[in-house]
């Protein structure tokens, strides 16, 4: 069997203590399957024998013998010492609840001898643990193993899983076959499939432990490269016949006609991604492109620049450009009417807000062609949306959108091209994996004249320092963001309502503040914003809202409290909002003062990197694919044991040895390729839509 299909219920080999089933449930674990592929988040090596004298170094492990005992308190509470010593010191174990430990009592007596595995410390002068676990002597053949430590819920044990796991290898070890052809095993020096599984729950040694984990990391991100590698050349199959004209990249006139209008030139990189996007139009191929930029980059009008493209030719089309929020949607479409309506382009704005009177005209205009563009919210796939002839989807801030969402708007269309710009940086790790089968144009550069943002880390109980800094720019008639993690706070967490009327009436009381976050009604998002913009508001104090889109070249500060609660790359983000004009611009990050010593680490990032894509490799590696790429909201996959940054260069192999044996094999006919076929049959690794 292939173990990813065995989906035999694992209460089928409960027959005592049932009770653990709807905690096992907690964990995700109702088969076989899911028991047998829940690795364990670490190990205890009990095999290496470490003395007392060495606590610091790792674990105890080592052979005591019992002093003496000493009893305190009664009933409940009733708890031990016992005082042990090796040939090396002596400690102190400390025995809590005995009540419920009984057995501790019983075998931990005065001249017995016990191995001891725990993590001891020096307290009151004394070296003494209170986590740890025995076992006599005389059984040294079961306890100087290596155990699995799993990840629990409450009410279970990690008995309880080790003794299931075991169980379950008696009885289906035999049965798991490779999902591996043969020749990568080898060519790989990988465990077979059942081997893994047995080494990574029990392993025999610490050497075989890393092979089982090289062996199943592999498997992973093997099957992860050959469903994006296969989408991929599906893609380019199916425009094989699709012919490529010269000239392909060359600006359209309507392109030209807009760059005439703008008073500044387009940077290289902006110049380069449309010369990209142009090429893949022109070849009727079925574009699939992300395009990667820095905050202020210029992608937005690099996607007004696409658009126009649909408008090119004999057959004009339609395109659609989708923002996350209706805030960001309506700055889109102010300022796609602004450049692109004296061009006699008809641009349409939908979200879900649009009264049911104007939305029918409008429905009706874009089924009829009337509209060119239009731009909107996950509105524009509504399912009484339809569009005369769709060539263009542009997606911005991507990761915000599930897959099911792309798929909705993309079938609105006739294979129309795909578009998707995300401003924060996706490293190549994440490229490699999520978007290993679109082409990438990335923006480097900034606009002329942009000046770097500088960045300042203060401490909470010096933050006076930073509204009198504050104050000043605001006295030169400057403008700024105050961010907060919270709404309405809690306990010791500044939050944007009450931290917006302290900032009106005792901080800046000589400055117009204005409040907004996602709660309140979007007219009043927008009058806001508008005000904002305009100069009347002088004080944003905001939640992260105002993280992507916001574009006024007059604030120049940009402070965001409770700093360490945001990932870098969203304050990599919240800083972007500011250094939009000439001027100098500044960004604080105000931290708690008792930051650890790591969570001050990952602010100096952002003090000495102004780079969004090396911040953002730093994010990944700190907090890992899924929360970086919203895979909650965004319907990323969920690897299991691989971890793209850890294991680039198994990512690096299983992308080469998947792309050579599709590019000779697409259909996986050979003898050799029939397995990856039968798991793709019959258990495919991930939901492809995730993909």
């Amino acid at each position: 069997m292939f173990l990813r299909s065995c989906r035999i219920p694992v209460k089928s080999i409960i027959n005592k203590n049932e009770n653990i089933i709807p905690k096992l449930a907690r964990l995700g674990i109702f088969s076989v399957s899911d028991l047998l592929s829940f690795y364990p988040r670490d190990w205890e090596d009990r095999g290496n024998m470490v003395p007392l004298k060495n606590f610091k170094d790792n674990c105890v492990c080592t052979l005591v013998t019992v002093l003496s005992r000493e009893f305190m308190g009664y009933g409940p509470t009733r708890a031990m010492k016992v005082f042990v010593e090796d040939d090396t010191s002596q400690a102190v174990l400390n025995c809590f609840n005995l009540s419920k430990r009984p057995w501790l009592e019983k075998t931990l007596v005065t001249g017995s001898r016990h191995f001891v595995f725990g993590n001891f410390s020096v307290k009151k002068g004394a070296l003494q643990s209170s986590s740890f676990k025995t076992s006599v002597e005389t059984k040294a053949d079961k306890f100087n193993k290596i155990f699995p430590v799993y990840s629990l819920t409450s009410g279970l044990k990690q008995i309880n899983i080790q003794h299931l796991t075991s169980e379950l290898l008696k009885r289906y070890a035999k049965e798991i076959e490779d999902e591996l052809p043969l020749f990568i095993t080898q060519k790989r020096n990988l465990l077979s499939k059942r081997e893994a599984i047995k080494e990574i729950h029990f392993p025999s040694s610490l050497s075989s432990l890393e092979r089982a984990k090289e062996t199943l990391v592999y498997e992973e991100l093997f099957y992860l490269e050959v469903m994006v590698i296969r989408r991929s050349l599906e893609r380019k199959r199916i425009n094989k016949g699709a012919v490529s004209t010269g000239g392909e990249k060359e600006f359209t006139p309507l392109q030209r006609r807009l760059l005439d209008r703008l008073p500044f030139k387009l940077t290289d990189g902006q110049r380069g991604a449309v010369e990209e996007i142009n090429g893949d139009m022109s070849s009727n191929a079925g574009m699939a492109r992300l395009l990667q930029g820095d905050v202020g980059s210029g992608k937005t009008l690099v996607s007004f620049l696409a658009a126009l493209k649909t408008q090119n030719g004999a057959e004009k089309g339609q395109a659609v450009i989708m923002a996350p929020t209706e805030l960001l949607a309506r700055q889109h479409a102010e300022n796609a009417a602004r450049l692109l309506e004296p061009l006699g382009i008809n641009i349409a704005f939908l979200t879900g807000n649009i009264k049911a009177q104007g939305r029918r005209e409008l429905l009706k205009n874009l089924a009829s062609g009337m509209i060119d563009i239009a731009v909107g919210t996950h509105a524009l796939f509504s399912r009484d949306v339809e569009y005369n002839n769709l060539k263009l989807i542009v997606i911005d801030e991507q990761h915000r959108f599930g897959v099911t969402q792309r798929a909705l708007i993309m079938s609105k269309g006739k294979n129309p091209g795909l578009l998707m710009m995300s401003a924060t940086p996706i490293p190549r790790t994440l490229s490699l994996t999520v978007f290993g089968d679109m082409d990438v144009s990335v923006i480097k550069d900034m606009p002329p004249g942009r000046k770097i943002i500088k960045t300042h880390l203060a401490k909470e109980s010096n933050e006076k320092k930073v509204y009198d800094f504050v104050n000043k720019e605001l006295q030169k008639g400057r403008q700024a963001y105050f961010v907060y993690p919270l709404i309405e706070g809690a306990d010791g967490i500044k939050d944007a309502v009450s931290m917006a009327d302290r900032l009106s009436a005792d901080i800046f009381p000589g400055f117009k503040t204005a409040l907004i976050h996602s709660k309140l009604p979007e007219d009043d998002k927008k009058k806001t914003m508008d005000d904002f913009r305009r100069g009347e508001i002088k004080i944003l104090a905001a939640t992260s809202v105002v993280e992507v889109g916001v574009d006024v070249p007059n604030a120049t500060c940009m402070v965001i409290e409770h700093a360490e609660r945001f990932g870098l790359s969203a304050l990599h983000q919240l800083r972007g909002r500011v250094g939009r004009g000439q001027e100098q611009s500044y960004c604080f990050l105000v931290y708690s003062d008792d930051l650890t010593d790591e969570g001050k680490m990952r602010l100096k990032v952002m003090l000495e990197n102004n780079d969004g894509f090396i911040i953002a490799e730093e994010d990944l590696r700190l907090r890992g694919p899924g929360q970086i790429m919203g895979k909650e909201q965004s319907g990323y996959l969920v690897l299991g044991i691989s971890n793209p940054i850890r294991d680039m260069d198994i990512l690096v192999k299983a992308r080469e040895d998947a792309l050579s044996i599709l590019e000779n094999d697409p259909d996986l006919l050979l003898e050799n390729n029939r397995v990856i076929a039968r798991v793709l049959n019959e258990a495919p690794p991930f939901n492809e839509t995730a993909l």
